[in-house]
């Protein structure tokens, strides 16, 4: 790459950075790419380092020695994460959304990119900390708020399906209890999708009882998988036990009333979590 002027390398590194969250990169790496001495990288670093945690875009690490590098943290602030989910209270609380059986109609919300890289970035923010191998989740709406997740973390997706497909080759299949009508349903996984004792994240968008969870919980079992971790991004309040104890949610549904055609949205458990972590 031809030599840039400092106030281009900045641009150019700062972008280099933002898509490869949580990557090491030796400082040789930049200092080959744009023919400039590990003196001058360290330095455009130190700047990039001060700008990101100033502006709450998250973290830049260093790591020293002949193994050592720097890598991107994506982080949320929790003044950020509370305007974000505030906006996303009001939205779902709009009447005509909710449909037949006390049900919410989110899936315009969850097809906004703009909105799923947010609530992408949330989840890879509280979950950060954690040891983590891949992000799983149950089809369908679940599929595109796992991806934005996994982006941020820099990590793949393995997706539980309710029907096995014959292109997936050999599967498990396990029988679990529905939550919220107690019916006996089925999913399954390829067995070449996840590797056995892997450490995995579940998400998905919403949480009534939590059979659905607790189903994928005990698929990973046969995995001799662990869950390090449960991100939802709307959580019924209407119950009054959860099938799954640890989870962090982004929202909760705390009225839903379809004749007054009520609807009540407040922030979930992910500011319990920001609390814990100090933020």
């Amino acid at each position: 790459m031809k030599k840039l002027k400092r106030s281009a390398r900045l641009v150019e590194m700062t972008q280099y950075l933002l898509i490869r969250p949580h990557t090491l990169i030796p400082l040789t790496t930049f200092a080959d790419r744009y023919n400039s001495a590990k003196s001058s990288i360290s330095e455009d670093l130190a700047i990039i380092k001060e700008v990101f945690e100033e502006e709450g875009l998250g973290e830049l690490q260093t790591l020293a020695g002949a193994a050592g590098g720097v890598q991107y943290i994506p982080k949320v602030t929790a003044a950020g994460a509370l305007q974000f989910i505030h906006q996303l209270c009001r939205q779902l609380e709009q009447p005509e959304r909710i449909l037949p059986g006390g049900y919410l109609y989110m899936s315009d919300i969850l097809g906004q990119p703009m909105i799923l890289n947010e609530i992408g970035k949330l989840f890879a923010s509280v979950f950060a900390k954690r040891d983590i191998d891949i992000v799983m989740t149950v089809e369908t709406k679940g599929i595109p708020l796992a991806y934005a997740t996994a982006t941020y973390l820099n990590l793949p997706v393995v997706i539980v399906r309710r029907d096995s497909k014959v292109t997936e080759g050999s599967v498990v299949s396990i029988n679990y209890v529905s939550g919220s009508n107690k019916r006996i349903q089925t999913m399954s996984l390829a067995r070449r999708a996840l590797k056995e004792e892997s450490r995995v994240l579940i998400i998905d968008d919403f949480m009534r009882v939590g059979g659905t969870i607790q189903g994928m919980m005990d698929l990973l079992q046969e995995f001799k998988a662990t869950v390090e971790g449960v991100g939802v991004f709307v959580e019924s309040g209407e119950v009054e036990e959860h099938l799954v104890e640890d989870y962090i949610s982004l929202a909760k549904l705390s009225v839903v009333d379809p004749k007054s055609r009520q609807i009540k949205v407040v922030p979930g458990t992910y500011f319990k979590e920001s609390e814990i972590r100090g933020e």
